[in-house]
Parts: structure tokens; C-alpha cells; sequence
């Protein structure tokens, strides 16, 4: 039996159990998180260091001094750094083309509209440090907000390893603290004596970290949920192999983690399922995440293939060609041809890996420097433009019953008449 199921795509119960996953509410877990974020909001760092000492497992100061960030950088291997350097400028080259650029328009006479772009004062960045050490989540984060203009970028890192530092370093981070989970979240969102307040907390975490920025966003920005990771391709064609390679690399960071293939060739799906057998590491979480999340979807053609992936909207979407790119909707992140593989993209494409998931993609698509701007809009109205404008506006407020607005309008209207 291989680890890879392979159903057809009339079996609609099937497809929607590989396509359609549900964020499941943990009562508990949603309890246990709330607890920690009012401990933190009311007794600050007190809470802070307590929840530091007891989950991260905190022996030290709480913020890591540049000093040491650069002793610890130091330390990483040379080939290491210069891969950091590289995805760190592939993901700013990106970054500072997403920045929204200011404009002015004149939409009548005597009337102006001005877009402000202005960044935002400090945000921060969660960069999980749980399985693995994430530089590359640190880089993602980071850097688009330095490319947008933000002064003042806190990360924080449960057991930031020094490759973690390095990258922080390289990002041009503000200041890095060594905390995670829930505590971390809400010391960033209310601030403590230690940990200043921020303007909007991004990157993505367990299901602790989810929770807590759902909790928090009523006081704090935040950027979206983060469940899971999910890919999703599409292919009529293979390398067999390389599919193989792309579904058990994703499934690896994981155990929930969702990995499907849908094409309209059996061949191919059974040739990708023996091979994921045949590749598939003896440990770790990518056997269990693609028994339970994975599978192969055999569909009667390549539109329906990519119709089931739209209908996914999953975080990342992997197609043959650019003729099918051209007929994807919904994807997080969208990755064109056998080249373009999905792990690049995790490291040094230049393309965020910080991506919606769980059906998000149906209405953004991943973290950008955009992110992290405020965008204002500016009215100027001349003597000349109200008189324009302004019998339009006193009758749709009477229109909508609204006399008082009405009313601000029409005195300055009466003051343009002559007076005898």
C-alpha cells in the first residue's frame, strides 16, 4: 500500500476531503491561548517571562543585544551566509516593486484626490522556532517591511539558532527577543516594559500562535490565518519524480500538512504514487501528513483539473505551462512549469513564502511589502469644485434621510450665492 491514495474525481466526498480542509476550533486550546494574552496584557513582562521560562524554556535575558546577534552569526557556516545574502536580495529586488505608489487625481474641476502611501511605525514579525530553525521566515517577513519604509521591525523567535540571527542581521531587523507562542503575541500586540507595542503582527505559527493573533486583532493589525500548509498541482505530464519530490517536500513540514496532485492521466498518477513510496524518508512527518492530507485526484481532463484547483484556493498551485497558468483564479502563491519548483519559492525566488491557507487564497494572495503601508486618502475641494459637486451630495444625503449632512453642505452652497 503506498502512502498516496488515488481517487477519481466523481467521487465527490473523496475530493472534498483532500480539497476542502476546515479550521477546526480547539476550544481548549482557544482557552488556554486567551488566559496567556490577558496574563501578559496585565501583568506585562511579569507574565512574559514566567510563560518565556515555562514554554520556550527561557535561561537568559529576554532580548538577544547585537552584539551577540553578530557573535552568533559569526558562527554559520560561510556557504550558509551567502545563501541568506542571496534570497535576502532576490525577496527585496521582489519587495520593493510591491510598495503602492502615492498619486493625485483630478476627478473635476476645483476637485482633487491624493493617495499617501506612508509606512507603518513598527510591526512585528513571528518567526516560529519549534521543529526547525526558519531563517528563511525571518528573511520573508523582515525584509518587505524595510522595503516598505518601516523604522522600527521586532522579532521575536522562541530559540533563535544562530542562522536565525544571521538573517535577522542580513534583514535589517530592529531588535530580535527570544519568545514565542502566545506570550510573544500578545507582548507585541499590548506591549510590555521589555517588548514595545507594534502596529501589525505578521508570520506564521502552530495553532497557539494562530490562535492568539485571531484573539488579538480586535487591538492589533495582523496579517491573515495561517493553518497548515497545503500544494496542490496540477500536471498532465510529470517528471513523475519531480512531482513525487514537491508533494513529500511540502508534506515534510508537517504532519497536518496537505499535499495533492490532480491530473486527467492514470499513468501518471499511479507512476507519482509509487514513486512518493519509493522516496518517501523512513522518519518524520511527511509519511503520516501524506497518509492522512495526501492523495492523487484523476480527473476526465486538464479543465477540470483546474477547475478543482480554483475551487481549492489552496496556498500553493503548481501547473505544466503558462496556458494553464492563464485559467488559475485562486492560489496563494502559483508556480508555472516542472522548473519553477514550490521549494524555491520557499527560499530565493524573491516570491514571500508567508501565504494564505485553509481557502484563504479565494481572497488575497501572499504577505507583501503592501503590507505594510498605510494607504490615506487626501480631499482638496476649491470654492469652484463644491459648487460642482455639492447639489449632488445634498441630494443623495436627503436621500438617505440624513438632514445634518444635508445641512453642511447646503450652508456653504448659500454662502457662494451674492448677496443683494
Amino acid at each position: 500500500m503506498t502512502s498516496l491514495r488515488i481517487v477519481q474525481s466523481s467521487n465527490r466526498h473523496a475530493v472534498r476531503a483532500l480539497l476542502s480542509p476546515e479550521r477546526v476550533r480547539d476550544a481548549a486550546t482557544e482557552k488556554r491561548v486567551a488566559t496567556i494574552v490577558s496574563a501578559v496584557r496585565q501583568e506585562g513582562d511579569v507574565a512574559l517571562r514566567r510563560y518565556a521560562r515555562q514554554l520556550d524554556k527561557l535561561d537568559g535575558p529576554l532580548e538577544v543585544s547585537r552584539a551577540e546577534m553578530e557573535r552568533a552569526a559569526a558562527l554559520v557556516p560561510r556557504d550558509v551566509r551567502a545563501a541568506i545574502r542571496t534570497a535576502a536580495r532576490n525577496i527585496r529586488t521582489v519587495a520593493r516593486q510591491q510598495v503602492p505608489r502615492g498619486w493625485r487625481v483630478t476627478v473635476a474641476p476645483g476637485v482633487q484626490v491624493q493617495q499617501r502611501v506612508t509606512p507603518l511605525d513598527r510591526v512585528g514579525c513571528y518567526v516560529p522556532g519549534g521543529r526547525y530553525p526558519l531563517p528563511s521566515s525571518l528573511l520573508m517577513t523582515a525584509i518587505p517591511a524595510v522595503a516598505a519604509g518601516v523604522a522600527d521591525v521586532v522579532v521575536v523567535c522562541p530559540r533563535p539558532e544562530p542562522v536565525v540571527m544571521a538573517a535577522a542581521l542580513e534583514a535589517g531587523a530592529s531588535r530580535l527577543f527570544r519568545v514565542g507562542g502566545a506570550h510573544a503575541v500578545a507582548a507585541l500586540a499590548y506591549g510590555t516594559a521589555s517588548v514595545p507595542p507594534v502596529d501589525k503582527i505578521v508570520g506564521p505559527g502552530n495553532r497557539y500562535v494562530a490562535a492568539a493573533k485571531a484573539l488579538v486583532a480586535a487591538d492589533c493589525g495582523i496579517d491573515f490565518y495561517a493553518g497548515p500548509t497545503e500544494i496542490v498541482i496540477v500536471a498532465a505530464k510529470g517528471p513523475a519524480a519531480w512531482i513525487a519530490a514537491d508533494l513529500i517536500a511540502q508534506a515534510e513540514h508537517d504532519p497536518d500538512a496537505r499535499a495533492v496532485l490532480i491530473t486527467p492521466s492514470r499513468a501518471l498518477a499511479e507512476r507519482v504514487a509509487a514513486l512518493v513510496e519509493a522516496q518517501m524518508p523512513s522518519d518524520g512527518p511527511a509519511r503520516a501528513s501524506l497518509r492522512a492530507h495526501g492523495g492523487v485526484i484523476v480527473t476526465g481532463s486538464i479543465d477540470e483539473a483546474l477547475e478543482l484547483a480554483n475551487e481549492a484556493a489552496a496556498e500553493h498551485l503548481v501547473v505544466d505551462d503558462d496556458r494553464m497558468a492563464a485559467k488559475v483564479r485562486r492560489a496563494g502563491s502559483l508556480f508555472v512549469g516542472p522548473w519553477s519548483a514550490q521549494v524555491a519559492g520557499d527560499y530565493a525566488i524573491g516570491c514571500n513564502h508567508v501565504l494564505p491557507t485553509a481557502g484563504a487564497a479565494r481572497v488575497r494572495g501572499g504577505l507583501s511589502a503592501a503590507d505594510f503601508v498605510r494607504q490615506v486618502t487626501v480631499q482638496r475641494v476649491t470654492r469652484r469644485g463644491l459648487a460642482a459637486i455639492g447639489p449632488s451630495v445634498v441630494t443623495l444625503a436627503r436621500a438617505e434621510g440624513l438632514e445634518a449632512h444635508a445641512a453642511s453642505v447646503a450652508l456653504r452652497l448659500k454662502d457662494m450665492r451674492p448677496r443683494r
